[in-house]
């Protein structure tokens, strides 16, 4: 909430210094008239070229920085705000970018404008006054965004720069710096400034695609990079697998070749536990070497859950003898059906088991029990 309102108390820090500005060197309008043409034409662009969006590592690239900086070299300080106060156009569902772009772009143009205007007068600057006037609306530009990005994410300014300015960064605002002054230096009220203007603000539209397309191939070269490490992975799990399933195959075969008629019933019923807990094993193994996350396999009929409680305690029963734990099983009276896999059912029981029996102290007590909600559900 406090984060919040700084921003917005920072926005209106924002509007307070945009006015004060302007009506402290309201006579720098007087001294710079501008053609209503040139005006309008900034004007719609800023709106126009607000519209395409790329995406960068951290942020995001529009090509409005093009007509912030032309518009600070040509037009007077009140005409450079309106102009640049358009280039929020895109954010109209979102009221803080709206404004928040909004005013800090026309902030950083109106402190180039007057610097225009103390330059050149009621004409644009030479050369060495536009690259001041350009440096003047960059420096600005960035301050005031750093400070706006720092309250929102609650990050020191210089933090923000750090991770913001990247070389990506540096080669949008080098393209903005001189498409601004070359849209600056054609644009003068003819019909050929305006065309040869709008051939500017297209091949801008084409570096966006670029920008766009180089960030598409490192996304897809690091999708492939982590297909590489997968597939070696998996190529590893594969022959761990394989060899994991030829050894519980032999410790399978040596269970089957016991005599069951030799063994009284309590090694009987451990013989018969450890036979289910081999096959359940080989075939999780099995659904491995498939290379899937093993699929859930519905039983055709219902499961009892007092069936899988069962199995799995007689499967955690030698860890819980380990710790001299006790088990206080309570079965429903009646049948518990379910609709489930049996196998991935004895998993997610034994697995719960085992870690009741790892949670308990020496010599503790886990209760098990089966039974229907009030609603009926198991």
């Amino acid at each position: 909430m406090k984060r919040f309102t700084a921003a917005w108390a920072f926005l209106l820090g924002l509007i307070a210094l945009l006015v004060g500005m302007n009506v402290a060197f309201r006579n720098d309008d007087a001294v710079r008239t501008d053609l209503v043409t040139n005006v309008v034409y900034l004007a719609a662009a800023a709106a126009l070229m607000s519209l395409p969006v790329v995406k960068l590592e951290r942020g995001r690239l529009t090509l409005t920085g093009i007509v912030a900086v032309a518009a600070a070299i040509l037009l007077n300080p009140l005409d450079a705000t309106l102009v640049s106060l358009l280039v929020g156009i895109e954010n109209l569902r979102a009221p803080w970018p709206l404004l928040g772009n909004s005013l800090i772009f026309a902030l950083a143009t109106s402190a180039g404008a007057l610097v225009s205007v103390a330059m050149g007068g009621a004409h644009p600057p030479a050369f060495a006054g536009r690259l001041l006037v350009l440096l003047t609306v960059t420096l600005a530009n960035l301050v005031l965004a750093s400070v706006a990005l720092g309250l929102l994410r609650r990050e020191s300014p210089a933090a923000v720069l750090r991770h913001n300015v990247t070389s990506s960064f540096f080669i949008a605002f080098g393209y903005f710096a001189l498409a601004g002054l070359l849209i600056s230096y054609v644009l003068d009220g003819s019909l050929l400034g305006y065309f040869l203007a709008t051939i500017v603000c297209v091949l801008a539209l084409a570096l966006t695609d670029t920008i766009a397309g180089r960030r598409v191939r490192r996304v897809l070269e690091s999708e492939l990079s982590d297909a590489d490490r997968h597939l070696f992975h998996s190529r590893a799990v594969e022959g761990v697998v394989h060899n994991l399933r030829n050894h519980m195959a032999t410790a399978l075969a040596y269970l089957k070749e016991i005599d069951t008629r030799k063994l009284e019933s309590p090694d009987r019923e451990s013989l018969e536990t450890a036979t289910d807990a081999a096959n359940d094993a080989v075939a999780v193994l099995r659904d491995l070497a498939q290379g899937a996350t093993p699929k859930v396999s519905y039983a055709p009929n219902p499961v009892d859950l007092n069936e899988l409680v069962t199995r799995a305690v007689g499967m955690a029963r030698p860890r819980a003898r380990g710790k001299e734990v006790q088990f206080a099983v309570h079965e429903a009276p009646t049948d518990v059906g379910v609709k489930a896999d049996p196998l991935l059912m004895r998993e997610v029981m034994t697995n719960l088991l085992n870690n009741a029996i790892d949670a308990v102290t020496l010599g503790g007590r886990v209760e098990i029990s089966t039974g229907r909600r009030n609603n009926g559900w198991p």
